[in-house]
This record gives C-alpha cells, sequence and structure tokens, in this order.
C-alpha cells in the first residue's frame, strides 16, 4: 500500500467534479462515500444525488466541506488537501469492503492529524471510493473552530502512517517510513561553484568523506581532531560558555574552498552527517565506528552521572561512556550546562 499526497488546490467543487466523473478513460466505476470526518452524520445524507439531467449535484457537500474555510480566520490560499491510497500490485486482487476501507483510512488520518473526534472540532474531510483498489481522501484545512491546520511535513507523516495500517491489515507496504539519517544533498549553487572551480566533488561531500576517514581511525575525541588537521582540513571548535575545557561542536572547511572575501567555508558537524553521527564524532568516536557504512549510532550520549541520555533512571553505565577514559572529561560533551541547545552540537 502507497499513500500519495498531491498538489493542494483551492476548489473543492472542481476536485469532486471530477472524482465523481468517468475519470480521464472512463475507468470511474461506482463513486461513492465510505467515510467522512466525526461528526458530519450519515453517509447517505452526504452522499451526492443525481439530478434530473443524470448528473451528480455536488453543491451540498462541497458547501459543507468549505464552510469552515468561509467563516476562518484568514484562511490559506491553497486549503484543499487531497491524497489517495492504493494497494500493492501484489494486493490488488484481493477483496476490500467498503468498511475495511474506511476503517483504514480513519486510522491513517488519525495518525496524520485530519481525522479527530468529534469532541475535537478539527478537520472536514471525506474518503471515497470509485475503484477496487484505491480510495481518495479530501479535506479542507480550516478546522471547525476557525484556525487554520497547515499539516506540514504532511507525506512523511502519511508514508509512516501508511506503513503501520498496511501492517495491521496484512498488507504489502511499498515506501517504508524515512529515518531522517540520509546525507544532505548538495545545493546546485555547491555543484555549479565546483564546476567553476574543476573540482571532482563538492567541499561538502570532499569533507565528509575525510570526516569518516577520520572517525574510523580515531580513538580519542583529541586523536579524531588531530587527524583532521594532518589532513590538511582546517578545523574550528566551540568549547562551553560553563567549562572552556569541554567541546560542544566542531566546523570544519578545505582551504582552497573560500568565499568571494577570501574567507574559509566552514561546515558544522551536523551538515556532513545526520546528526546522530555528528554529535558522537564530538562526544565520543567510538559510537560512531559504524559510520563509514551510514549507521548512526546512540551510543555515547551519557551525562556526568554515566546515565543514558534517553533513560530517567538512576542505574549507572559506565562501560557506555567509553570517552570517560580516552579523554579523561567529566562527561562526553552532550550535556554541557547553558550551553547545549537543539541545533548547537557539531555547528559551524
Amino acid at each position: 500500500m502507497i499513500t500519495r499526497v498531491h498538489r493542494r488546490g483551492s476548489r473543492v467543487g472542481r476536485l469532486l467534479c471530477y472524482l465523481w466523473g468517468p475519470g480521464k478513460a472512463e475507468e470511474h466505476v461506482n463513486p461513492h462515500l465510505v467515510a467522512a470526518w466525526d461528526g458530519a452524520g450519515p453517509l447517505t445524507d452526504l452522499e451526492p444525488g443525481v439530478n434530473a439531467s443524470g448528473k451528480r449535484d455536488l453543491r451540498a457537500l462541497t458547501a459543507m466541506l468549505e464552510q469552515p474555510v468561509r467563516v476562518g480566520y484568514r484562511p490559506p490560499t491553497q486549503f484543499v488537501w487531497h491524497a489517495s491510497m492504493r494497494l500493492a500490485p501484489e494486493d490488488r486482487q484481493r477483496s476490500v469492503s467498503d468498511s475495511t476501507w474506511a476503517n483504514i483510512a480513519v486510522q491513517m488520518l488519525t495518525e496524520v492529524g485530519v481525522a479527530t473526534t468529534a469532541t475535537d472540532p478539527g478537520l472536514r474531510w471525506i474518503a471515497m471510493r470509485h475503484a477496487d483498489d484505491h480510495i481518495h481522501i479530501v479535506a479542507t484545512l480550516v478546522r471547525e473552530d476557525g484556525r487554520t491546520n497547515w499539516l506540514r511535513n504532511d507525506y512523511p507523516r502519511c508514508v509512516k502512517a501508511t506503513y503501520d495500517v498496511a501492517r495491521r491489515y496484512n498488507l504489502r507496504r511499498r515506501v517504508p517510513p524515512a529515518d531522517r539519517t540520509a546525507h544532505r544533498r548538495p545545493h546546485p549553487a555547491e555543484v555549479s561553484k565546483a564546476r567553476r572551480t574543476g573540482r571532482a566533488q563538492t567541499p561538502r561531500e570532499e569533507l565528509r568523506r575525510r570526516v569518516r576517514t577520520a572517525v574510523a581511525a580515531a580513538g580519542s575525541q583529541e586523536e579524531f581532531f588531530a587527524r583532521l588537521r594532518e589532513a590538511g582540513i582546517l578545523v574550528r571548535l566551540r568549547h562551553s560558555s560553563t567549562d572552556p575545557r569541554q567541546i560542544t561542536g566542531y566546523a570544519v572547511a578545505l582551504p582552497g574552498a573560500r568565499t568571494a572575501g577570501g574567507q574559509p567555508v566552514y561546515f558544522g558537524g551536523g551538515r556532513l552527517a545526520p546528526p546522530a553521527e555528528a554529535e558522537a564524532a564530538v562526544g565520543c568516536p567510538d559510537a560512531v565506528a559504524g559510520i563509514a557504512d551510514g549507521r548512526p549510532s546512540r551510543a555515547g550520549r551519557c551525562d556526568a552521572s554515566g546515565r543514558q541520555g534517553g533513560q530517567r533512571g538512576r542505574r549507572r553505565h559506565p562501560s557506555r561512556c567509553a570517552c570517560r577514559a580516552r579523554t579523561g572529561a567529566g562527561h562526553c560533551g552532550r550535556r554541557s550546562g547553558p550551553a547545549h541547545q537543539p541545533g548547537l552540537h557539531g555547528g559551524g
């Protein structure tokens, strides 16, 4: 099963006309509702009727979906949200009932944040079906209390929710949820500048390769930064404001990669590798032994008491903080008092 989030629009009626119409190749068969927002009433009352000319009368359903938008406070211009859920080719021979499709849609939309209960005045949405292997979902992005739900990061949330729902119903899962650990792609401006200067790689990619090499060979924090300098990389360290001996971040640059004013272009650790790898490279090189193959590590996230960062218990785990013995520091550098802020670790 896969969910596709379509481009947002501003005309509910036009979208409904297409969904209840014959389709581009007469592929739409028996279009009908399978689910709607909590509090919408019976689906038979929402189902578009047929007028005297034999066409669907979609005016009432369109007005109900647009009502929160008309009375909302500064609604967005593109307020129509449209998504479709389709079975994988291996599952298209299965017979899925309307009630099953309704449950699938409600569970997916609840996890995404579109569907709410009647006690929470959320978005108005419908799920309709005009084929055996997929459904369409239409929602308006203004809640019934007048506020706008922007549904930011809707696609990755839909992918994760669809993956979970497909697993519950024993359906094939075509797209696994992203773990957000992929490297950042170089900006087109970086690629263009690398071509103009005759570089085979952008400075970001070259620095990432050299930092990985240094991390794989280093046995301590000091050795890690020493190997970077030996490789000809400019290194800039950030120290804690409460303990000047504590390193809370680092940035690296190539000597030949400079701005128009002649200043080196520094990249923070978080801009070269996934955050877990970058922050571990500062505090505990042993924690990123798998950095070369892209495996994020959660080791080394310890505080001064030796506890694992994600645990609230008071049990001590001295063996999980390998850099305590190697670097002689009191802790791994994750907890540095006021200097530690989200996004600061590994910054430039």
